[in-house]
């Protein structure tokens, strides 16, 4: 890497730093129903939103309760997403004239947006219209972040509270997370894209004349606003098939490293909202910090890897036409942003589970792919999506605790909670659904000839192109190694399916573990207690989370990257 590839890391991890401790705060006073100066706004706001549902503000709810909310709000989400995309060749705001939307897009579509996934197997400026993307995906943009949040504040007061059978309100959480989190961010994020270059507008396409005789179609929309939530959600998907790639969405350096903060600064900033919730700020910085570990290496490993570029072709150097340029691997790289921030920003993407890009992975060296891939199978803790990071990571502590537990022959404890049977039962499920939705459904589109004939390489690089989608659609990221023509009834319908599975199969026992330490009672730490709020407690953490990915993927790993840079170096 570069000196100035180096300082563009540095300044990222200097933003995340000045920005996180108070973001996080904000969002512990937030949960905690604390007034703050945003109230004058957003109250009158909420309390009309309570009326008009018949939501009981002062009510809260058991995890079953909770549960039902989440996959009630869910469920009818998918089935109006779906209908706006089938109809919108008659409604307005279709500049464009687009058509309706095909059954199996339609059903991938929907599922991938109110999963937080953000998979798309379409074109985004030649198939959906503007109110499909306003109405339909941006909308989604926001209330499937909030889920994802709300779910993680639920687990967190089930740590935090004592012998309660209630984890708050759905509805309440929800709702605030939109008109108090999400909407504020956004909103200025969307003006600062706006006035660094990203379009925003209604307008129809335009259609321009080249020198000689051909001509364009160049794509507009409301951009800016779908790019600001896209990426602070953790949403992933665009507007434009070139996704953040495109210069419509991403013109400058500037946007790029903005919108990689984007991707990076709730999930991060969660951690710190778990340590002010629990009353442990140690608590919450041990989080962090494994979470922090995990993110700089594999951004740092795919950055140094991207940059040395093609070993055929010797270090740091790249063919590109018929010139020979210095600066890695740059091939399905964009030249105004870089070999090393290319890979920066994919990491960062792959590692919170936001499915946006600003190059083509399926172009990236073998290991450089690999450590993408790695990313979503550690679970999308590092610090993976905005809420699913937390909530997930806190699912390893327990497991951790139950490891070293084990080492000492006593019961494991995690925040004066122990953690037993029914706990661990659960956290067993969590642990091994995703892994075993991905793996079988890779297996089984591997297996038939329709859906291998969608791969555009064979072989190793072909196999890691099919596992990636699975372990993104599974893990809820969203981003695709764009090898893979995935828009076939067959492969439509299986990856909607990981979705759901990858999102709400792990979101209910999640709010069962919640709602089974809530109902405990809290033990006085002792001697054999392990404490969970050291460094050493994160190197535990760290450890385990590689070696739990590391004993279940690492045979489809070497038939995979390890493979194909065998090959390369052989």
């Amino acid at each position: 890497m570069t000196t100035n590839d180096l300082v563009h890391f540095l300044v990222l991890v200097a933003a995340l730093a000045l920005t996180v401790p108070l973001l996080g705060r904000y969002m512990a006073r937030v949960y905690e129903g604390r007034p703050q100066w945003i109230d004058r706004f957003t109250l009158p706001l909420e309390r009309a939103v309570y009326r008009v549902t018949g939501v009981d503000e002062s009510a809260e709810q058991t995890w079953r309760g909770y549960a039902t909310g989440v996959l009630t709000f869910s469920g009818i989400s998918i089935l109006v997403l779906y209908g706006i995309e089938r109809l919108q060749g008659h409604l307005p705001l279709n500049p464009g004239h687009v058509p309706g939307v095909l059954a199996p897009l339609s059903w991938n579509t929907a599922v991938s947006f109110v999963t937080n996934t953000n998979w798309q197997n379409y074109s985004g400026e030649t198939t959906m219209s503007l109110l499909t993307q306003m109405v339909g995906l941006t909308v989604q943009n926001f209330v499937s972040a909030a889920v994802g949040i709300s779910v993680a504040v639920a687990l967190i007061r089930g740590l935090a509270r004592s012998r309660t059978r209630t984890l708050g309100n759905f509805w309440v959480d929800l709702t605030r997370t939109v008109t108090r989190v999400l909407l504020p961010i956004a909103a200025v994020a969307a003006v600062i894209l706006a006035l660094s270059g990203v379009i925003q507008n209604l307008g129809a396409p335009t259609v321009i004349h080249t020198l000689s005789g051909a001509h364009q179609t160049l794509p507009s929309g409301a951009v800016a606003t779908q790019e600001a939530i896209k990426e602070l959600g953790t949403n992933g998907g665009g507007p434009f098939n070139a996704n953040s790639a495109h210069p419509f969405e991403n013109p400058t350096a500037f946007t790029n490293l903005f919108e990689t903060w984007l991707l990076l600064v709730i999930p991060f900033a969660l951690a710190w909202t778990f340590g002010v919730m629990v009353r442990r700020r140690r608590q919450g910085l041990a989080i962090l910090a494994a979470m922090t570990i995990l993110w700089a290496g594999s951004a740092l490993t795919a950055m140094t890897l991207e940059a040395h570029g093609n070993p055929l072709l010797g270090p740091g150097v790249t063919q590109r036409a018929s010139a020979t340029v210095v600066g890695g691997n740059l091939t399905g790289k964009e030249l105004r942003f870089g070999a090393a921030p290319s890979a920066l920003f994919n990491a960062s993407a792959t590692a919170t589970s936001t499915g946006s890009t600003d190059s083509t992975s399926d172009s990236y060296t073998s290991l450089g792919g690999g450590v993408l891939l790695v990313n979503m199978m550690l679970g999308e803790v590092s610090p993976g999506g905005v809420g699913s990071g937390l909530y997930g990571m806190l699912i390893l502590a327990m497991l951790s605790v139950f490891i070293a537990g084990l080492m000492v022959g006593r019961t494991p404890e995690y925040l004066g909670k122990k953690v037993q049977a029914a706990e661990m039962k659960l956290v067993t499920v969590y642990i091994l659904l995703v892994p075993f939705v991905a793996l079988v459904a890779t297996a089984i589109a591997l297996s038939v000839p329709s859906a291998r004939a969608a791969l555009t390489n064979h072989g190793a690089h072909g196999l890691t192109e099919m596992l990636y989608a699975f372990v993104s659609t599974s893990n809820n990221n969203g981003s695709a190694f764009a090898g893979l023509s995935g828009n076939t009834t067959l492969l439509n319908t299986l990856l909607g399916i990981c979705m759901l599975l990858g999102r709400f199969g792990l979101i209910v026992p999640t709010l069962a573990i919640a709602g089974s330490l809530g109902r405990k009672g809290r033990v006085p730490d002792s001697a054999g207690t392990l404490p969970t709020d050291t460094p050493l407690f994160a190197t535990l953490l760290v450890g385990v989370t590689v070696i739990v990915v590391g004993l279940t993927y690492f045979p489809v790993l070497t038939l995979g990257p390890l493979v194909e840079h065998l090959v390369t170096h052989a």
